[in-house]
């Protein structure tokens, strides 16, 4: 009994957790989140300041970013994978906070100078400063996508060890954190912006970047320094060493050299297998030149040959649904006579339920297992994606079948008199900022509305959007933690990296959707077409877990079965070497 360590005290214990990995990873993220909250959120309001009240610039910025990381999100987590954990963290951390602390610079300069800029060389000076925040604003996205890889998909997995359920309590608190940042930074910049000015905006938010990078850096090296299963790297490395120990008695015998042989490896279902050997001309400068391309088709082919495929498909096809608080679904509301005042209440008890449904997918994890979570909530999703689709046939939706969804874009634009209706240009304003953008903010009709005979309809809508949010929450962090625990550690980067295309590919095709049936009366067509994709996003998922548990999905499992269970579900969570 006297050797027995001696019971800490309250305040050891705080100061423990408050200097701990854990709680210096949630500052971190959340500096990181703020950030970036408060610029996605300002760079469409100066894009669409600074070209006269016009979403052009919005649009390509927004259609550039999207682009980017659906082509070049395999090659990012690629990166990842191929270079030491601290050593991409500090690098996508610099690039990202640098190209934001140099946007905010010029968009500085352009602000005072404008007129003059305007006046020179036709203007020329002013469109290079354009293209060159748009790019520079880019650059800044796209470190950011390597940055919540590395950090959320990796390092979180990481520090949470071998314990699953501390990896989903990290897990939740991450998305926790996301979520509040959300509401609360563009609701700061914002006023900062509306009492101030767009001057003062910029050199805040370059301010504000400059000090957090700095926290940012010393947060990761203290996690770093605490952690030092982050300095040991599985990848593939270490794995092309092994095979070519391993092959080089056979290849001696077979004539060929150790260069020939030594090859990258990928992972077909976690069997290691090497790439075939590149003959003596592939070396030249094409074979260079063509390297990315061939790592973009191998980190597409590796994340088919996973056995989370279908669970990562399913979550993407979530991402096809105007059921969601963007500015489609406020474009809707406007038109259904909802005030600012009703969308912000509306808004602010989504984000309640999103909260909540992460708080029970802890809770659901610990009773029933990861797998039986993400089925659970994606039938309490579905079951209140019901009540929107019972408010496109109640009293008071604007569905029309009479009137064809998909009309000519030509004909809707310019109208019979080939002008654009001042009623509608307001509206496809709203939607083509949010289509290529995802920041801009949708406008009221100019004309007022006429009051609607009946809100069921709308009520029901917004009813079932909210509710599931409980659902929808707590089955992205379901597929989140399987990737984590489910993937190779030497391809956690590539993975992650395409499903982050693949999420924003559903995401542009379901914009399209609404650029082809653009009116309210199609809008009961689009919420048909949403549920559908999210049913068969979690039809998916019921392959994938009905594969894993069989029939025991619909049962409640013992402790003894959960401890059975959590092998099947776990089945490479990182070892620390």
């Amino acid at each position: 009994m006297d050797n027995a360590a001696p019971k800490k005290t309250c305040c050891e214990s705080v100061r423990d957790f408050f200097t701990s990995a854990k709680f210096l990873i949630y500052m971190g993220h959340a500096l990181s989140t703020w950030g970036d909250r408060m610029w996605n959120f300002a760079v469409a309001v100066f894009l669409v300041e600074l070209y006269g009240n016009s979403l052009l610039l919005t649009a390509v910025y927004g259609l550039v970013v999207a682009g980017s990381v659906l082509l070049l999100g395999a090659l990012i987590g690629d990166w990842v994978d191929r270079n030491p954990r601290l050593k991409v963290a500090q690098t996508s951390l610099l690039v990202q906070n640098s190209c934001v602390i140099l946007c905010g610079i010029v968009l500085m300069v352009v602000f005072q100078y404008k007129d003059q800029l305007a006046s020179m060389y036709n203007g020329w000076p002013l469109t290079a400063c354009y293209i060159m925040v748009i790019s520079i604003a880019n650059i800044a996205n796209l470190a950011s996508t390597a940055t919540a890889i590395t950090i959320q998909r990796d390092w979180v997995v990481v520090v949470a060890g071998q314990d699953s359920s501390t990896l989903a309590d990290m897990n939740a608190t991450v998305r926790i954190i996301d979520q509040l940042t959300n509401i609360l930074a563009p609701m700061l910049v914002g006023q900062i912006m509306a009492f101030g000015s767009h001057f003062i905006g910029c050199g805040f938010i370059s301010g504000w970047n400059l000090c957090s990078m700095c926290l940012e850096y010393a947060l990761l090296w203290k996690v770093y320094q605490k952690t030092p299963a982050l300095a040991v790297k599985g990848g593939r490395k270490e794995q092309e060493q092994e095979l070519k120990q391993l092959n080089s008695p056979r290849e001696m015998e077979n004539g060929l050299t150790p260069e020939e042989s030594s090859q990258p490896l990928m992972t077909d279902g976690g069997v290691v297998v090497a790439r075939p050997s590149p003959s003596t001309k592939d070396t030249s400068c094409c074979y260079q030149v063509t390297e990315p391309l061939r790592t973009l088709k191998a980190g597409w082919v590796s994340y088919y040959n996973q056995n989370i495929f279908f669970a990562g498909m399913s979550l993407s096809f979530l991402y096809m649904t105007v059921l969601g608080f963007d500015c489609i679904t406020t474009g809707y509301a406007y038109t259904q006579g909802l005030n600012g005042s009703v969308l912000s209440l509306l808004m602010g008890a989504s984000a309640i339920a999103g909260i909540c449904g992460t708080v029970a997918f802890t809770w659901v994890r610990k009773k029933c297992g990861l797998i039986r979570t993400g089925f659970i909530s994606g039938v309490a999703q579905l079951s209140c994606l019901m009540l929107c689709v019972a408010s496109v046939f109640a009293p008071g939706s604007p569905l029309d079948l009479t009137v064809s969804p998909f009309l000519d874009l030509y004909s809707h634009l310019v109208g019979d008199r080939g002008t654009l209706p001042e009623a509608d240009h307001s509206l496809i304003q709203g939607l083509t900022g949010d289509i290529l953008s995802g920041n801009a903010t949708m406008v009221p009709p100019m004309e007022e509305l006429p009051p609607l005979q009946s809100y069921m309809s709308v009520c029901l809508l917004f009813a079932g959007v909210i509710a599931a949010r409980l659902g929808l929450w707590s089955f992205d962090l379901t597929v989140t933690q399987l990737i984590q625990e489910s993937v190779a550690e030497s391809e956690r980067g590539v993975i992650n990296g395409v499903q982050n295309s693949m999420n924003y590919l559903l995401d542009l095709l379901h914009f399209i959707m609404v650029i082809l049936a653009p009116n309210p009366e199609a809008f009961g067509v689009l919420v048909l077409i949403s549920v559908s994709f999210v049913a068969m996003g979690h039809a998916m998922y019921f392959r994938f877990a009905f594969k894993s548990l069989g029939t025991r999905i619909f049962l409640c499992c013992s402790p003894e079965q959960k401890a059975i269970e959590a092998i099947v579900e776990s089945p490479s969570l990182p070892t620390t070497v």
